[in-house]
């Protein structure tokens, strides 16, 4: 026989009553079971555990040091039982999000994050803005767990998930004294001859997408930079325009306006995620982000799974 769980608390139920039937009758099984586990217990351990007289069982001096380590191994199982429980629950864990600037200005990812840390108080949440081309690379090599970008993956990608939670309008961002901040609404086709501002990835900049299509031309952007203060901070300087989403417009800076585009059409909002997450927490954040992007109202969300 190999000593298992239910034979320590077998043999812990016995030696706390004393008494084979009250023993019995707290595990909920009959007592000539209990007996035939307590006597192949003390086959496998070498020597009798208890001794026996017509009054009840009394530990040996050998069942006294098993009582110590049977309760000790209990509580350890139990421990182990509650902390994985938790964990398939979201309750404990790490949560990787990469995020590029769109999700912090649209209050989904803040949102996201302080409900997280309400909920689940005791999970370790970490967060990293980065290009939004990278995104894919980092999820499938394990380097971030969830991603707000704006770069869908492939469709014949197996191993990502990928949801539309949002959806705003395209705004041109300017100095306050470019020639076309005096304008209402600025026509597409006069951004064709300014000097363009752009994301350093073309897939991740939605702006330098729509002007290509609608224009029908090649756009070559004057500068290529990483995240959304770098755009606005060099077009606030005079230095280009930028098509950026509307929800930008939430950024202030000194010199910095932003107009209306006519014929221009919107800026998606992804939730990226591996398709087989495993982890209770990620798990758990994915389904609040959904739940955030759910109850902002700003887009139907589009869900795609490759199979």
């Amino acid at each position: 026989m190999q000593m298992e769980l239910r034979h320590l608390r077998y043999f812990v139920a016995l030696a706390e009553t004393g008494h084979f039937g009250q023993a019995a009758q707290r595990l909920n099984i009959v007592q000539p079971a209990l007996s035939m586990q307590i006597r192949d217990l003390e086959a496998e351990v070498g020597g009798p555990l208890f001794s026996r007289t017509r009054q009840g069982v009394w530990l040996t001096a050998a069942g006294e040091v098993l009582l110590t380590e049977a309760r000790r191994t209990l509580a350890q199982a139990e421990h182990a039982r509650d902390a994985t429980r938790r964990s398939l629950r979201g309750e404990i864990g790490r949560v990787r999000v990469g995020f590029a600037g769109n999700a912090v200005l649209s209050g989904m990812l803040t949102d996201a994050l302080r409900q997280f840390r309400a909920r689940f108080p005791r999970a370790e949440v970490s967060v990293q803005e980065m290009p939004p081309n990278l995104h894919e690379d980092a999820l499938v090599k394990g380097e971030i767990d969830i991603a707000y970008g704006t770069v869908q993956p492939p469709a014949e990608s197996r191993t990502l998930r990928c949801e539309r939670i949002g959806n705003w309008p395209m705004v041109v961002a300017m100095a306050h004294d470019h020639r076309l901040a005096k304008r209402a609404r600025v026509p597409l086709k006069l951004l064709a001859a300014e000097q363009i501002i752009a994301f350093s990835s073309d897939d991740g900049d939605a702006g330098l997408v729509h002007l290509r299509a609608h224009l029908g031309i090649v756009v070559e952007p004057a500068f290529r930079v990483s995240s959304t203060l770098s755009v606005l901070a060099l077009v606030a300087a005079g230095l280009g325009v930028a098509l950026v989403p509307r929800s930008v417009e939430q950024v202030v800076l000194p010199g910095l306006t932003y107009r209306p585009v006519a014929e221009v059409g919107s800026a998606g909002l992804l939730l990226l995620s591996r398709a087989d997450e495993s982890s209770g927490a990620v798990v758990a954040f994915h389904a609040l982000a959904l739940e955030v992007a759910r109850a902002s109202g700003t887009a139907a969300l589009k869900s795609r799974r490759s199979t």
